[in-house]
């Protein structure tokens, strides 16, 4: 009798601590589930009803069950009039630099206009009669990664023809900090439009917000700009991207490594385009003294990718395993020390390299023999000029 009196008693003050154990844990997940913008629809649906809206938004624009933002509002009755599709198409799947044209939505029947190659900005006409445009894209955080300078083009198109942009903020697989040369006015380009670092450390709303607030848009001029926030993000903390943001970035590990490869690009070093780890390797047939062995060949993310067929030498980095919070030179600089091509520089002759890093500085630096920590102190003052903008326009917790 005592022994199962005992027993009760244990059993009822498991289940009371069940009871009060799941209560809270209830209301802290309520409290600090994360949502992105796009899966916060109580804050812009409302705002959307009865209006002509266009959407800027590819593969990424989802929300967390899987769902198109397009199809969602279609659903929700939102009048979509036409669909903008930034570098590598709506769908995510033209290669870097490849033409996009333009079309039809085979699921909605939606118009869609490239927003790419000769109409990287929207016309007056493509924006006729449209009264919002929706900025839904999952970016990478990263000066020269083009998704940017889509949303500034729309800004700017948007303000002088009077019409709102409103961004459905998602995360930054690089933010809480910054880092890399800061781009120099004279390199301004579409794959770096504003005297920022390589790592900027704002959401694209954040980035947004800055454009407008700093009056970089063409002329000072400044759009109506809503801003759907996220819920419960942190910027130091990393979040799961729910598709690959294009072709070549297919995973976690090459969004981490991007900011420190990409400057391959303008080398004659391959960063894996052609291969199964795309900007998780680099290496050339001239850096023959490197050990792992690669060879790019066509592929659903490069048609004809850089160095195709031949045997390249360099580095696996796809097991790689600290999470970058900061760019890292080694590999670039090894690569150049280890280049042996008396044909051919290890720059590409149309400096792309320089256009990428937003001046010449880094370029002749390596080729001074500067070492990583040299170059990365001679950025620092424009860092700091860089971090007082910024934090004007932070307004996430780190």
């Amino acid at each position: 009798m005592n022994l199962n009196f005992k027993i009760k008693t244990l059993v009822l003050i498991c289940l009371i601590f069940l009871g009060v154990f799941s209560q809270y844990y209830c209301q802290y997940s309520a409290k600090d589930y994360f949502k992105t913008g796009a899966d916060r629809p109580e804050l812009y649906l409302p705002l959307l009803k009865n209006k002509n809206i266009g959407i800027v938004t590819n593969q990424t624009g989802l929300l967390n069950d899987k769902t198109h933002l397009v199809d969602f509002l279609v659903k929700n009755s939102i009048k979509i009039k036409t669909i903008f599709a930034p570098e590598h198409g709506f769908r995510g799947d033209a290669d870097a630099g490849e033409k996009v044209k333009n079309g039809v939505d085979v699921k909605t029947g939606i118009p869609i206009v490239s927003l790419y190659g000769n109409n990287k900005k929207p016309k007056p006409e493509q924006l006729k009669g449209i009264d919002v445009v929706v900025f839904d894209i999952q970016d990478v955080g990263v000066r020269f990664y083009t998704y940017i300078s889509t949303l500034t083009y729309l800004m700017e198109a948007a303000a002088e023809n009077n019409v709102e942009v409103m961004v459905l903020d998602r995360p930054n697989p690089h933010d809480g900090y910054i880092d890399g040369p800061v781009l120099k006015k004279k390199w301004e380009s579409f794959v770096g439009m504003h005297e920022v670092p390589v790592v900027y450390g704002l959401t694209i709303g954040e980035y947004g917000k800055m454009v407008n607030g700093e009056k970089w848009l063409k002329n000072g001029i400044q759009a109506k700009y809503t801003l759907v926030e996220m819920k419960n993000y942190h910027k130091k903390e990393r979040y799961a991207i729910l598709d690959k943001p294009s072709p070549n970035l297919p995973n976690d590990k090459s969004i981490n490594l991007y900011p420190s490869l990409c400057f391959f690009e303008g080398t004659q070093v391959s960063v894996g385009r052609g291969t199964d780890l795309p900007f998780q390797i680099y290496g050339s047939p001239w850096t023959k003294d490197l050990p792992y062995q690669f060879t790019p060949k066509p592929n659903f993310g490069a048609k004809d990718p850089f160095l195709n067929g031949k045997l390249c030498y360099g580095e696996n980095l796809s097991e790689y395993s600290k999470n970058l919070q900061e760019i890292n030179l080694e590999w670039l600089i090894k690569a150049y020390k280890n280049y042996k091509n008396p044909q051919q520089d290890f720059f590409l002759k149309n400096l792309f390299f320089d256009t990428l890093a937003g001046s010449d500085e880094l370029r002749k630096q390596i080729i001074s023999g500067k070492s990583e920590r040299e170059i990365k102190s001679s950025w620092k003052s424009d860092l700091e000029k860089f971090e007082k903008i910024r934090k004007k326009y932070v307004i996430y917790e780190n």
